[in-house]
């Protein structure tokens, strides 16, 4: 969501912090600001729309002089987007100033009584909360300030914090929001991500919920809630700073489409031994594994899909009944969760907020937790019971690509595991699974090699209002992603519907001209998918096919064909959902769309 960027030491603190947040624009924000101390009062800047406005306000910095500072990138969550309501937020005496990622839940009580105390709001946010509630509650030790209104706020948080009387330390504090600290020889840093900092450095500590860290020019401290010191050991970066940068693609969304099958293959060979599935992660035993009666699949948006197709790939494969759930209604529901059942939380960030959610509460009912994130000391990794990384590498395009890949390669894996241990296949059918497996990366190779064909014929809809995606079985999952993909990049209005379903509604909303995209790869259910496309051509349809290089009578069914290579059937969402990213992309290039950083969306969702 927002992002935090923080740093004391002996350069100069603007240019490093809008440097940063240049780095996080990939979250998604509406206004950026900065903070920094110049050597007598702190001075801000804040502007509405994209970061360059603030760069060109401030001269890339030159403006604000300075070694220490705090600077943010703000998504609304209260009040709109202007430069009042932008970070940071100032107390009434400009000497305190507050950056905040997350949301304030109590914030309008607290707001009413730092009004009766007369302090006077700017803004309509609720951080600005914050900035009065510290300026209340200090008495000279920042520290103490701090841990009083931690106390006192009700949400999630991550915060940087300057105050005037101690120009030379920066204060940073978190709750389920993200939040690391780094050193170099020349300062600290603070960061909402890995990637704002890896130029400077490559030893961060990740902070823990309601802890607070207190930065100065030659070291770091750590404190709890309660003003007690720990102690925290740092973790080395290994990813390759290149990993941030296009690498001479248009898009990022390009380059980590083209990445997927290096995804892949990362994500799958370290699990693959001796012709079998290792998965060291789970720390489970055959016995335990055996013993499970239900999983629980909980996740928000692509990684949702990725657990609808896990469904299906671990009840065919592992015999074990699944259900899947949106995270944000999950808790909700009040969901009955049997003995037996293991839940399993799926986000790239590891940062989700109503995933994060969903796993408290089932690890609460004492329920065994497995995450499949991508982001190494992630909150999901460290919170939950167990960890599958996905191994990707930072995805910088808001929308998914070769994260998502890599999930649907981590439930192939999971669910080959369960069924090896528990005997729901036998020797052949396993061999035959880890040989296609091992396929699918050299496979996608060959559909991005399409990438002009389907470019060609993405550049005829162009001007469409309405696009509609249908499928059965793991198509109608394929169908779910690649609907999202085109509506969230592109603007056009898209929904995917199971097949069968069209006559009891959705039918009625063709029209002559519609392209229905009709996804076929799963052969029991081939020709009720024919069935499908031939009604819905009947009725003024275009019909855009993906299916398998055998299913050559699709053709007499619709009006244009892309064809995927023959894999196994559960795998098939892996290579059919390549042409429909590409579709989506090169829709939306043609549109004029920001590919990378869509309207109104982020890409980590850390608020409810």
């Amino acid at each position: 969501m927002c992002g935090i960027v923080g740093y004391i030491g002996k350069e100069q603190a603007a240019p490093i912090i809008l440097d940063g947040l240049s780095r996080l624009e990939y979250r998604g924000y509406d206004s950026a600001g900065m903070a920094v101390y110049d050597g007598k009062a702190i001075q801000t800047r804040k502007a509405a729309g994209r970061l360059k406005v603030l760069e060109n306000l401030t001269k890339g910095g030159q403006t604000m002089p300075g070694c220490s500072g705090i600077g943010h990138t703000r998504w609304a969550t209260h009040g709109a987007p202007s430069d009042t309501n932008a970070h940071p937020h100032v107390n009434n005496k400009g000497t305190i100033a507050v950056v905040h990622n997350g949301i304030i839940e109590n914030y309008i009580p607290l707001r009413k009584k730092m009004i009766d105390k007369g302090c006077q709001f700017q803004s309509e946010t609720d951080t600005e909360v914050l900035a009065h509630l510290l300026d209340y509650y200090y008495r000279g030790n920042p520290l103490e300030a701090i841990a009083k209104v931690l106390h006192r706020v009700e949400g999630s948080y991550a915060l940087g914090i300057l105050f005037a009387e101690f120009p030379n330390e920066i204060y940073a504090a978190r709750k389920d929001s993200p939040l690391i600290v780094g050193q170099n020889d020349s300062g600290c840093f603070i960061a909402s991500d890995v990637p704002a900092i890896l130029k400077y450095t490559r030893t961060v500590y990740y902070m823990d919920n309601q802890e607070i860290a207190v930065l100065r020019p030659d070291g770091l401290r750590f404190f709890s809630v309660d003003q007690e010191e720990l102690k925290k050991e740092p973790v080395a970066i290994d990813w390759d700073a290149d990993a941030a940068e296009k690498a001479g693609y248009e898009h990022f969304m390009l380059k980590e489409m083209y990445e997927q099958p290096k995804t892949i293959a990362d994500t799958i060979s370290p699990r693959i031994r001796n012709n079998d599935i290792v998965i060291d992660e789970l720390n489970m035993t055959d016995e335990e594994l055996r013993a499970i009666r239900k999983i629980h699949i909980v996740a928000c948006g692509s990684a949702y899909h990725a657990g609808v197709t896990g469904k299906y790939v671990l009840e065919d494969l592992a015999r074990i009944p699944v259900e899947v759930d949106v995270a944000s209604e999950f808790r909700y529901r009040n969901p009955i969760l049997e003995e037996g059942a293991m839940v399993i939380v799926i986000s790239q960030s590891g940062e989700t907020a109503d995933t994060l959610a969903a796993l408290r509460e089932s690890r609460e009912r004492g329920f065994k937790v497995l995450g499949i994130v991508n982001v190494v000391g992630s909150s999901i990794a460290r919170e939950a019971d167990a960890c599958l990384y996905t191994w990707a590498g930072p995805e910088i395009a808001v929308a998914t690509t070769k994260a998502y890949s890599a999930q649907l390669a981590a439930m192939y894996l999971l669910a080959m595991k369960l069924a090896r241990v528990r005997g729901t296949v036998d020797d052949a059918r396993f061999a035959g699974l880890l040989a296609d497996l091992k396929c699918i990366p050299d496979q996608i190779e060959l559909l991005l090699g399409q990438k002009e064909k389907i470019q060609h014929f993405a550049n005829r809809y162009l001007g469409a209002r309405d696009i509609f995606f249908i499928g059965r079985g793991i198509d109608y999952a394929i169908s779910l992603e690649g609907s999202l993909k085109l509506k969230e990049i592109s603007y056009i209005h898209s929904e995917a519907y199971a097949a069968g379903e069209l006559k009891h509604g959705t039918i009625s909303l063709i029209e002559d001209g519609t392209l229905v995209v009709a996804i076929s790869t799963q052969p029991e259910l081939f020709q009720k998918t024919i069935s499908n496309m031939v009604e819905v051509k009947a009725r003024g349809a275009f019909v855009m096919a993906v299916t398998n290089e055998e299913n050559k009578a699709i053709e007499k069914a619709s009006d244009y064909v892309i064809y995927i290579p023959e894999t196994e059937p559960c795998f098939a969402n892996s290579l059919a959902i390549v042409p429909l990213q590409l579709f989506a992309y090169y829709i939306a290039v043609g549109r004029g769309c920001d590919v990378d950083k869509p309207r109104n969306l982020a890409k980590s969702v850390t608020v409810e």
